[in-house]
């Protein structure tokens, strides 16, 4: 059986899906895109939009009694492998430790709202 997970400190799902989902010990999260939950914008820089990012999974880990220190697994959506650096750069700041998540990275064509990254994590809760 599967808890939803739904907060106001991330953006609301934009379809038929939950913002994460608890099942067991485990935590997903659905892809968060660099939507400001507080005013519905999107910077255009792909270093604040990855730091959005991570802020809106952070604050979806957080409603479901998680912190990035229990993501064992990330996926990173880009629309442009060009960024790649800039991501990996803010992303460090947000995954430290001696046990980093394993993590996908892609370049796709297109992602919601034509952002520049999405990001969704697998945790665990403790």
């Amino acid at each position: 059986m599967a808890t939803k997970i739904s907060t106001d400190k991330a953006p609301g799902a934009i379809g038929p899906y939950s913002q994460g989902v608890i099942a067991g010990n485990l935590v997903y999260t659905s892809g968060q895109i660099p939507v400001n939950p507080a005013n519905g914008q999107v910077e255009e820089c792909v270093k604040a939009q990855t730091k959005q990012s991570l802020e809106n999974v952070k604050a979806v880990l957080a409603e479901a009694g998680c912190a990035m220190e229990d993501v064992f697994k990330t996926t990173v959506f880009i629309k442009d492998m060009n960024d790649f650096a800039a991501i990996n750069e803010v992303y460090a700041d947000y995954f430290t430790g001696d046990v980093l998540p394993a993590r996908s990275c892609v370049e796709v064509a297109r992602l919601p709202k034509d952002v520049k990254v999405e990001i969704e994590v697998v945790a665990m809760k403790k």
